[in-house]
């Protein structure tokens, strides 16, 4: 018998709903959204402060604290400079200023502002609502700081600049189509930049003296790199500099080659100095006296650590990293310690130092408090595509709630009440799927969605020959592992086949929308989140330095006008037949927002089961917390809702 005023005991073996299930499912999701991060950390030469980024107030902003070694981190002191999200902050060479980039409006064009690191001075350097501009690095001492600006018409060239932020007085520096300024030499007169369009990228140094440029490679083969800065050579050495480079050529994984420079154009003989075979580099960075490199491995999609001295030519793995997927590693201008931001499924990004002569780790942020919620570990999982190349992807497995809610959240169980799932397909599609946190995969898998995140062919992170093996026309394969994706579940037990929906951003978003109109009778649902839905309206459209890059990968849209075209889901969009969400930024000129209309005018038109959800003020990327809150609600209430999941 219930007292009056109690509440009605729980009847532990009653079902749990579907409709339950979805609101506990939603609200899990919208709790580990806010559950805030912090990422992007650059150092003081003495490493004793540090910047970075967090959105602990719901929006990406800049903070500085003390780094403590020993005890709690402190309270960090937040910079506001806008009311638009934080991109990346860096530090001086000299410790006096903070350039700052910031998502203009929170759309896809970037402001850089410099402010003091007390919060004073702040000013606004580079960009607007119609410039893009993007923040380089800093001269090697005293305070001047590179920015770029890409062209704003097409065939025009991006110009790089070196900017004073005392004067705002700028310095050119190098001129040319899809230039990104990587390094400057101490006197500055060296400058390393990267060029080139996707998945071809080379880097040449360009002398500011002789106003001459010489490729950073001698008769380099096949293959593209990205990262590459200029130290002091080590004694062994008859060069007074060495480029280090990351890159692929010759190799058919990333890996660290060493470049010999020197005045006029001098290059001595490469060597390679570090590769894996079972193992892309991806991070890389070195102390100021080039005696320490820091070296960031990608493993599968989890991160391994490696430091190398140059000096006596030992490498020294770094041991109990902790967590799966490390990001923005920087390395002290002393060598001493390394901070960086590292996250797994179970945790939001967080801060971290190493101690590189103990090995040894102390945390340097704190955390934010979750929900007492069992979170899914993802599997990694191996199988075949249809022409025999491996394909692998994390598999969240549903949970299944095995009593009625207590705290508006069910308990849970290691198997699913029905098999419904959903592919997951990463943007790039250079990208990786890696075992991070995920608010919308966990929500889902506590809705009894299973969720499988795989990387098909063109994902990075297992070398070059499966990168490029969806270029141009091979991209019809790309699609044929989407389909490949759909048997796995099926026949090994994850999803009933008429229970799997697919989902994906950007160029995910794209494939979402061209599996369900190229393959109609394979997904029960679909969720395309900002991607492309016609390449000859996304050409037209995006922002001219994107649609120069994007040509080595999807096709130049001109010559490849009838393979663009055949690509294109809008010329099949009568033929899709499974219900779709479609989600778009209001300000994303990356992938255009024109994109997403007319696939939802076109579904619309014949009264087909199509749901819009449009993001107030955001662009490409969704960097506001409640944005990401709301999609992920959306997300989990459609699907669940269409894909019949039972309690």
């Amino acid at each position: 018998m219930n007292r009056p005023g109690g509440s009605a005991p729980v009847d532990a073996s009653a079902p749990v709903t579907q409709a339950a299930r979805t609101r506990a499912a939603v609200d899990l999701g919208s709790q580990l959204t806010a559950a805030w991060g912090s990422w992007g950390p650059t150092m003081t030469r003495n490493a004793r402060r540090v910047a970075f980024v967090s959105d602990r107030h719901g929006t990406p902003e800049v903070f500085v604290q003390d780094v403590v070694v020993d005890g709690d981190p402190p309270e960090p002191v937040r910079i506001r400079l806008s009311d638009d999200p934080v991109i990346r902050v860096t530090w001086s060479s000299d410790g006096e200023w903070l350039a700052v980039a910031i998502a203009t409006d929170g759309g896809v064009k970037q402001q850089v502002w410099v402010v003091r690191p007390d919060g004073s001075d702040a000013a606004q350097i580079a960009g607007s609502r119609h410039q893009h501009a993007e923040l380089g690095p800093w001269s090697r001492s005293g305070h001047r700081v590179v920015i770029t600006l890409p062209s704003t018409e097409p065939d025009q060239p991006a110009r790089a600049h070196l900017v004073d932020p005392v004067s705002g007085d700028r310095d050119d520096l190098a001129v040319g189509d899809l230039i990104h300024i990587l390094d400057l030499s101490v006197e500055e007169r060296l400058v390393v930049l990267r060029d080139g369009a996707r998945g071809h990228e080379f880097v040449v140094v360009v002398d500011r003296l002789t106003d001459e440029d010489h490729p950073l490679l001698i008769d380099a083969p096949d293959g593209s790199a990205e990262i590459a800065f200029l130290r002091p050579s080590p004694a062994s050495e008859t060069s007074p500099l060495v480029a280090y480079v990351a890159t692929e050529a010759g190799l058919p994984r990333r890996g660290l080659v060493a470049q010999p420079v020197g005045p006029h154009g001098w290059r001595g003989q490469a060597r390679q100095i570090a590769d894996r075979d079972d193992a892309e580099l991806e991070f890389l960075d070195a102390d100021d006296a080039g005696r320490t490199l820091l070296l960031g491995w990608n493993v599968d999609g989890r991160s391994e650590l490696e430091l190398i001295n140059t000096h006596v030519a030992s490498r020294t793995p770094v041991p109990d990293l902790p967590g799966h997927v490390v990001t923005d590693p920087v390395l002290s201008r002393d060598g001493r310690s390394v901070i960086l931001a590292v996250e797994g499924p179970t945790r939001p990004r967080e801060l971290w130092r190493l101690d590189t002569n103990a090995l040894t780790w102390s945390r340097v942020t704190a955390v934010p408090e979750l929900p007492a919620v069992p979170l899914v570990q993802p599997t990694l999982e191996r199988f075949t595509a249809r022409d025999g190349l491996e394909l692998t992807g994390w598999l969240y497995r549903a949970t299944s709630p095995t009593s009625s809610p207590a705290g508006g959240v069910p308990s849970t169980g290691p198997e699913p009440p029905s098999r419904a799932a959903m592919l997951h397909l990463h943007g790039g599609p250079e990208s990786q799927e890696r075992p991070t946190f995920s608010p919308q995969h966990q929500a889902l898998a506590a809705a009894g969605i299973t969720v499988f995140a795989p990387n098909i062919r063109g994902s990075s992170g297992s070398g070059r020959e499966f990168v490029h093996a969806d270029d141009l026309a091979l991209r019809w394969n790309a699609l044929a592992d989407v389909v490949d994706c759909a048997r796995f579940l099926v026949t090994n037990g994850h999803a009933d086949r008429g229970s799997v929906a697919v989902e994906g951003r950007s160029y995910g978003g794209y494939a979402t929308l061209a599996s369900l109109a190229f393959t109609p009778d394979v997904f029960a649902a679909g969720v395309a989140v900002c991607g492309m839905s016609d390449f000859a309206t996304f050409y037209r459209d995006t922002e001219p330095w994107i649609a120069a890059a994007a040509a080595t990968k999807y096709g130049h849209p001109v010559e490849d006008a009838a393979l663009l075209d055949a690509l294109s889901p809008m010329r099949a969009i009568d033929d899709v037949t499974a219900p779709l969400l479609v989600v778009h930024g209001e300000l994303d000129t990356n992938v255009p927002i024109g994109e997403a209309h007319q696939v939802v005018d076109a579904l619309r038109a014949r009264s087909h089961d199509v749901t819009y959800l449009e993001l107030a003020g955001e662009g490409h990327e969704y960097r506001r917390a409640d944005s990401r809150e709301l999609l992920v609600g959306t997300m989990v209430t459609f699907l669940a809702s269409r894909l019949g999941v039972q309690g």
